[in-house]
């Protein structure tokens, strides 16, 4: 597979810089292992090659296990995550299918997050969920082939 085009983060290089920047400071207040959960959800909610392959690896790297990896997607399935993980997988897949339903992030949903984490805790999420919808859609859009970037 080749991509469309020169990936836009390296045709504008100053947008790789402000994504990184934005990544970064979403780990001040986060675990990385629970970062990657998010980034896993989403880019498999979005078909992004790149990122569904990429994050389990880091994830790992992280401590992460197998068995949650591959549950990942039917987390509301298993009894490997614990209830704040699954509030922000829940949160995770609301803001990222915000055209999905007419209440994109329905009360019960915030009110579960909202049980969990902090206001810190909680802008950092909702600024990891949407930085990693930019990358999927980034990716997705010029098909950026698998494997050219190595985590």
């Amino acid at each position: 597979m080749q991509a469309r085009m020169n990936h836009p983060v390296m045709v504008v290089p100053d947008a790789m810089k402000a994504l990184h920047t934005l990544g970064e400071l979403t780990k001040s207040s986060l675990s990385e292992k629970l970062l990657e959960l998010v980034h896993l959800r989403a880019s498999q909610i979005n078909g992004c090659s790149v990122c569904v392959d990429m994050h389990p690896k880091i994830a790992r790297k992280a401590g992460e296990t197998d068995e949650r990896l591959f549950a990942v997607a039917a987390w509301r399935d298993t009894p490997y995550f614990t209830e704040g993980e699954r509030a922000v997988l829940a949160l995770t897949e609301a803001l990222t299918r915000i055209s999905d339903r007419a209440d994109p992030v329905p009360d019960e949903v915030w009110g579960e997050a909202d049980k969990h984490f902090d206001e810190a805790e909680l802008a950092a999420l909702i600024l990891a969920i949407a930085n990693i919808n930019v990358w999927n859609r980034l990716n997705v859009a010029v098909r950026q082939p698998v494997g050219v970037w190595k985590s």
